[in-house]
């Protein structure tokens, strides 16, 4: 068995980990990380909602929904008027949370139509692709489950890949690479859906210049990170190769900012004349910062799709 259909049986089959396990028990995201964040996408929801004359339905999707926790944030952020018209629905191949609110939809795969936002938060580090190492004798090879090269040859589409994204030429003996056509593709598949509006993923990742010569994978576990092994018991990611996925890119940090989430921290005087203001201005700036922080959550870059 190679690498991506042992990872997406680890994540995903009957005994995956993203079936039994609450995501937000061993990761952080910016979802789980501050209020803001929802705060921020109701923001940019109800942007789309004017540029769409405001429809009678407007729609939000969350793909990669985990518990629901997003779609229940931004639609308690919503003015009462936006959130009468919108039709939430949350797309994971994990069950229906039995404490989701029952307006919200939630469906395997994204709805056939969407006008409004669909929204995948770190959903395309987890969908499962192949692995390839560069060998001694300098031939490219998948990897096996447990991350052992095979004799496999390389397929046609994947080598095409390969050679437009993440070119192996000229690394040493050990290289790895991450093929990144099947995101690309799921990807495709959900802009597709969007009629009208905004698809929108957020997530972290490298480009064509900074390709991380030994690949990304990597495992967590209990909120520390651990050997990516295929056996359901730990979350299994890797990094997106952004360019690959053929839509504008914007720092987490930038886009934020544009939605008025910002780690400034308040006046100092504000402490004197309205003091229980300014501890509140203060903790909103602490959360806004973890938020925008490059070094963290703001790494994190936000694709869009317009249509």
């Amino acid at each position: 068995m190679l690498w991506r259909e042992a990872m997406d049986a680890a994540l995903y089959g009957p005994e995956g980990f993203f079936r039994r396990e609450r995501p937000a028990d061993h990761f952080r995201t910016s979802v789980h990380a501050s209020p803001l964040f929802a705060g921020a996408v109701a923001t940019l929801l109800g942007r789309l909602d004017e540029a769409l004359d405001r429809p009678a339905r407007l729609d939000l999707v969350d793909v990669g929904a985990g518990r629901g926790e997003l779609l229940v944030a931004v639609l308690a952020a919503l003015p009462d008027d936006v959130r009468r018209r919108v039709r939430a629905t949350g797309v994971e191949r994990a069950p229906r949370p039995g404490d989701l609110p029952s307006p919200i939809g939630w469906t395997t795969t994204p709805p056939e139509r969407t006008a409004g936002l669909l929204i995948a938060t770190e959903w395309l580090d987890n969908v499962p692709v192949d692995i390839v190492e560069l060998g001694a004798d300098f031939r490219i090879r998948y990897l096996r489950a447990d991350l052992t090269p095979a004799d496999d040859p390389i397929a046609p589409a994947d080598r095409a890949w390969l050679d437009r994204w993440w070119p192996l030429d000229g690394a040493p003996p050990g290289a790895r690479a991450e093929i990144g056509r099947p995101r690309d593709e799921a990807w495709a598949a959900a802009v597709a859906t969007v009629e009208r509006g905004l698809a929108l993923a957020v997530d972290y990742g490298h480009f064509a210049a900074g390709r991380p010569p030994f690949g990304t994978l990597a495992a967590f576990r209990d909120g520390r990170q651990v050997e990516p092994v295929a056996d359901g018991e730990r979350d299994l990611t890797a990094h997106v190769a952004l360019d690959s996925l053929g839509a504008p890119v914007l720092p987490q940090r930038e886009a934020l900012r544009l939605l008025g989430v910002d780690g400034a921290r308040p006046p100092l005087a504000l402490a004197s004349t309205d003091p229980a203001a300014y501890v509140r201005a203060l903790a909103r700036a602490s959360a806004a910062a973890e938020l925008t922080d490059p070094g963290g959550l703001g790494g994190h870059y936000w694709v869009m799709r317009w249509v």
